[in-house]
C-alpha cells in the first residue's frame, strides 16, 4: 500500500525535464483535463503550480522542468519518496467539446499541458491537429503520448533538426493557407509563443484559448500573484483559470511581471546548488 503523495513511479523525458506518478487516489478521480496541482517538496519548500498530465489508477502524473531551486529539489527525490503538499485538482478544467476540427499548439515544456486537452477533445469526436514545437530535436518529449491524444501529429524545431524547420506559428499557418478550417484552436507554451499565436488566428478570426500559468502561491486566489487583466478586467489564472481567450489577454503585461522574478529565481538556483555543492563536498 502506498503513503499520501508517494512517488511511485519516477522517469527523466530528458536530461532536463522529469516526470513523476505520485499516490493521491481522491486527485485521479476527479482530475480533467487544464486543470493543476500545487506540491510542496518539504516543510520549508516554496508552492509551485505543475499541470496535471495524467490521472489514473490512483495515481496522479505531473512533468517538471528543472528550471528553478524547488524544481531542482523536487528531482532529488526519488521513488518512494513522498512529498510534503500535493493538493488539488485546482483550476477551472478545459472547454471540452465538439468543436469540429481544432488545433493545439503546444511550445516545448507547454506540450505536457498541451497533451491531455488534446487527448480529451480527441476522445470527444474532434478532429485534433497537434503541433508541437521544441528548439532542437534532443529536447522532444511525448511525441508518442501525442501522437496517440491526436488526428495529426506536427513536430517542429526551431534548427530543423528534426520534423517541420521552423515554428509553431510558422507550421499552423501553413496548414491555414493550405486549407485547414479550424474552429478552435488551444495555445499552451511560453508566453511569447501564445501572444504571436494569437495575433495569428486572430488575423484569420480563430476562436482562441490559451493556458495562462502565473506566479501562483496558494492557488486560490488569495495571494494575487496571479493576477492577469482579461478585456481590461483583473482575473486571476489559479480561480478564474488557468484558461482564457487568447484574443483578450494582456500579453505585454504578463511578460513584464514576470521579468521582475528573473533576479530572486536566480538567486534561488544559486542558493541550492550551493547547498547542493556543499553538501557533496562535506561526504
Amino acid at each position: 500500500m502506498y503513503q499520501k503523495n508517494q512517488i511511485v513511479v519516477k522517469k527523466a523525458l530528458t536530461p532536463a525535464v522529469g516526470q513523476i506518478s505520485v499516490y493521491a487516489p481522491l486527485i485521479a478521480a476527479k482530475a480533467k483535463a487544464g486543470q493543476f496541482i500545487i506540491l510542496r517538496v518539504d516543510e520549508e519548500g516554496e508552492r509551485i503550480p505543475l499541470t496535471i498530465s495524467h490521472g489514473e489508477n490512483d495515481l496522479v502524473t505531473v512533468i517538471y522542468q528543472k528550471v528553478g531551486a524547488t524544481t531542482m529539489a523536487l528531482d532529488e527525490l526519488q521513488e518512494g519518496d513522498c512529498l510534503q503538499d500535493f493538493v488539488g485538482p485546482l483550476g477551472r478544467p478545459s472547454e471540452i467539446k465538439k468543436y469540429g476540427r481544432v488545433a493545439v499548439l503546444g511550445g516545448g515544456l507547454g506540450c505536457a499541458i498541451a497533451l491531455p486537452v488534446a487527448r480529451a477533445l480527441y476522445q470527444a469526436g474532434n478532429q485534433v491537429d497537434l503541433i508541437g514545437g521544441f528548439k532542437t530535436k534532443d529536447l522532444v518529449i511525448l511525441e508518442q503520448e501525442m501522437d496517440d491524444a491526436s488526428s495529426d501529429l506536427y513536430v517542429c524545431t526551431d534548427d530543423g533538426s528534426y520534423g517541420f524547420h521552423g515554428f509553431i506559428t510558422d507550421k499552423l499557418e501553413e496548414l491555414i493557407k493550405g486549407g485547414a478550417r479550424y474552429d478552435h484552436v488551444f495555445a499552451i507554451g511560453p508566453l511569447m509563443m501564445m501572444k504571436f499565436a494569437c495575433k495569428l488566428t486572430e488575423k484569420y478570426e480563430i476562436p482562441t484559448t490559451v493556458s495562462m500559468n502565473p506566479i501562483m502561491v496558494d492557488g486560490t486566489g488569495m495571494c494575487g500573484g496571479c493576477r492577469i487583466t482579461v478585456g481590461g478586467e483583473t482575473k486571476f489564472a489559479c480561480v478564474d483559470g488557468p484558461e482564457f481567450d487568447g484574443h483578450q489577454v494582456d500579453f505585454d503585461e504578463v511578460i513584464a511581471r514576470n521579468a521582475t522574478y528573473k533576479e530572486f529565481e536566480q538567486s534561488a538556483r544559486d542558493h541550492h546548488a550551493c547547498r547542493l555543492g556543499g553538501g557533496l563536498l562535506n561526504g
